[in-house]
């Protein structure tokens, strides 16, 4: 009889994982299966059958790689080969990556394991998976042509080597590492705490920051490119279909944020403040804390954060770089701000009866118009919310806190309903009725968000 804790890990491989069978058949014989994911949605958090226990990750439109215990040793079998990846609805990328994704699959082990990664190449050149962050042995390193020979197309390397420290890493190749991380190859590597009672969370997200340069009409980035990318990503993703971070209100919530674009990130969250828990070299001792709104992610760096969920809403999370959270198509668009372009519309209707101007009072129009796009593109400026246009791409999600979602639950609740009196409404004259100081429904929430209870900054911030 199978115990909760294996039935549930069963369960979270879902139907486009290698089966468990399949799994179970490959134990002690050779080579792991390699389990692929079809699917770009969030896939549910997998529970440890067998191992430690820990409380895994939820990888934002992406999934977590299925082990099988062999001696004692954790072994994960990772496929480079070329992807399809959808980046946003009706737009999708040729891109490289691992096990049928870009961004890979999320590695979830814990500290004191042994691990065997088995990495089969089939992409058409050669290739290699640097560990980024964990201390290892020189030769595991990953840095082709340094600390191993470079994995030829149709061969298998193994890594082998033991997790000394907990804390949040990332992979990805250091051979010919220009091109093949412009494809899209790169994952994270989560390493737990062998105790759970340390840093304990109820949820724990995880997001990449990924950049392509891929024109309107094409499927395949430029590897040239050195800093102006017009698609800026969450794991391969670009808003509105980045997934939103569901949350009970309660919850203790981790968000772990690494970046390997070519530029820093700075990750600002509203409604919260929150500390940085975990950096690049491990966790931050609660005396080295301070309350924070965001948080710069560098160039090859992580960190995390953690916050209380004590104030429901729909809160918005993105990159605090305005051009970050658009998508391609209007990086070259000039100014016409101020321009009366009515009589030049007029002569170009006459032979293109379609054509709309933009840019006259702003480009805040574009979010409600139903133009035209070239094929495999999304608009620059898109996404609807229960008010109208967002007028939002790219690295943009949403933060959404709910009463009572069950602990396994990380589907869409919906948008949030605001109480009366708590929504900005337009002035005509005089109050409503609702409108009082000593009313709770508008009152700032008064629990600190975060910290473990090392402030008391009551603000809620946007």
């Amino acid at each position: 009889m199978m115990n909760r804790r294996q039935m549930l890990g069963m369960g979270a491989t879902g139907a486009a994982l290698v089966s468990a069978q399949a799994w179970g058949k490959t134990t002690n014989m050779g080579l792991p299966e390699a389990a692929v994911m079809d699917s770009p949605l969030t896939q549910p958090p997998a529970m440890p059958a067998t191992g430690r226990d820990y409380n895994p990750v939820v990888t934002l439109n992406g999934w977590t790689l299925p082990f099988r215990m062999n001696n004692g040793v954790k072994e994960f079998h990772l496929v480079a080969e070329p992807v399809e990846r959808e980046l946003a609805e009706g737009m999708t990328a040729y891109l490289w990556g691992y096990n049928g994704q870009s961004t890979g699959p999320t590695i979830e082990a814990v500290e004191g394991d042994r691990v065997r990664i088995y990495v089969t190449n089939k992409l058409p050149e050669h290739t290699s998976v640097h560990w980024h962050g964990l201390i290892l042995p020189s030769g595991m390193d990953g840095v082709g042509g340094l600390s191993h020979p470079a994995i030829p197309p149709g061969k298998t390397y193994i890594y082998e080597f033991d997790l000394v420290k907990s804390g949040t890493f990332m992979y990805h190749p250091h051979a010919d590492e220009m091109v093949q991380m412009a494809m899209g190859m790169m994952g994270f590597f989560i390493v737990h705490p062998k105790d759970p009672a340390f840093m304990p969370v109820d949820r724990d997200f995880l997001i990449m920051f990924n950049a392509f340069d891929i024109d309107p009409g094409s499927y395949v980035p430029k590897i040239m490119t050195m800093t102006d990318f017009n698609l800026w990503c969450w794991n391969s993703r670009l808003f509105p279909n980045i997934d939103p971070l569901v949350v009970s209100k309660g919850d203790r919530v981790r968000v772990r944020a690494g970046n390997l674009t070519m530029t820093n990130h700075p990750l600002h969250m509203h409604g919260y403040d929150f500390e940085v828990t975990c950096t690049d070299g491990g966790w931050v001792r609660p005396e080295a804390r301070w309350p924070e709104v965001t948080v710069d992610i560098p160039v090859g760096g992580m960190r995390a954060y953690e916050f209380t969920a004590d104030h429901l809403g729909d809160w918005a999370i993105h990159c605090h770089k305005s051009h970050h959270t658009m998508n391609a198509m209007g990086h070259d668009v000039p100014t016409f701000i101020g321009v009366d372009k009515a009589r030049v519309s007029r002569k170009i209707r006459l032979l293109q009866p379609e054509y709309m101007p933009m840019g006259t009072a702003g480009m805040a129009d574009m979010g409600e118009m139903s133009m035209e796009l070239p094929d495999n593109t999304v608009p620059m400026m898109t996404g609807w919310g229960p008010y109208g246009p967002l007028e939002m791409g790219g690295m943009f999600s949403v933060v959404k806190v709910r009463e009572g979602i069950s602990a396994g639950d990380y589907a869409d609740p919906g948008w949030y309903e605001n109480p009366p009196g708590t929504e900005a409404y337009e002035w005509t004259g005089e109050l409503p009725d609702f409108h009082a100081r000593t009313s709770p429904a508008t009152q700032t929430p008064s629990a600190p968000s975060g910290g473990h209870g090392s402030h008391t900054n009551t603000t809620t911030k946007g």
